[in-house]
């Protein structure tokens, strides 16, 4: 493993937590060849899951910002290495959300495939809604960032963010008992809950966005929490009566 410019020894996957790290080198096993057509061994993987390394511990340091070159410069590998893997800065982000969503189903959609009992309804709600939360805030600052690209027309981006909420939308429904048809009143219902529910969360997990609404350190996040709960509890109790 080299070294950077500091001294510091460039970034693997044993720095990461198990899950993620597991599911980055399962990511970085599936792609077999580079941008040159160049077909990768074992080498070549160590050297793509080293990059997303490098990205994944910018990310995770706020105090630096995170472009192609300053992740070259954490992973110890020079530019023109970097782009036998990556275009651009888009593609890498991508390529570490990739692993980084694997982890959704451990994270917050087992609960969402669980049956709610209706006596539950509220609880059960709020521990989705609190697991998503708790996704969100661990990985904060790269899905702040897709957003932030989404938001300003990036296709690519824009696509998974929506394919990201596509999977939460058709559990919410099945929990209404409605009809999954893209154009359905339960889809509509669905939808504009989790929208309301990521908004939410949005600010309760960005420090920024958190101060310019006057949300304090010292404020919970349950002042968004409770009421993304009921709002997905009501329409939950009012899918169930509708399909009854």
């Amino acid at each position: 493993m080299g070294e950077d410019e500091k001294g510091r020894e460039a970034p693997s996957l044993t720095a990461l937590p198990p899950q993620l790290a597991e599911a980055v080198s399962s990511s970085c096993a599936s792609i077999s060849h580079n941008l040159n057509g160049q077909k990768l061994g074992r080498k070549g993987r160590v050297t793509r899951e080293r990059i997303l390394a490098a990205a994944i511990e910018l990310i995770d340091s706020p105090e630096e910002p995170v472009t192609l070159s300053s992740v070259a410069r954490r992973a110890s590998l020079g530019m023109t290495s970097l782009y036998n893997y990556f275009t651009d800065l888009t593609e890498l982000l991508l390529a570490v959300l990739e692993p980084v969503m694997a982890t959704a189903e451990t994270s917050y959609l087992t609960v969402l495939r669980e049956r709610w009992p209706d006596d539950d309804l509220f609880e059960c709600c709020y521990r989705f809604v609190r697991a998503y939360h708790d996704f969100w805030l661990r990985h904060s600052r790269l899905l702040h960032m897709r957003n932030a690209l989404a938001d300003q027309r990036d296709q690519r981006m824009l696509a998974h963010r929506i394919d990201s909420t596509r999977p939460v939308i058709g559990l919410l429904v099945s929990q209404m008992d409605g009809e999954t048809r893209p154009e359905s009143a339960d889809t509509a219902m669905a939808t504009m809950v989790m929208i309301g529910i990521e908004r939410s969360i949005t600010v309760a997990t960005d420090r920024e966005l958190r101060r310019q609404v006057g949300m304090g350190p010292e404020v919970s996040e349950d002042r968004f929490l409770v009421p993304g709960a009921r709002l997905m509890e009501l329409a939950v109790r009012d899918g169930r009566a509708g399909a009854g």
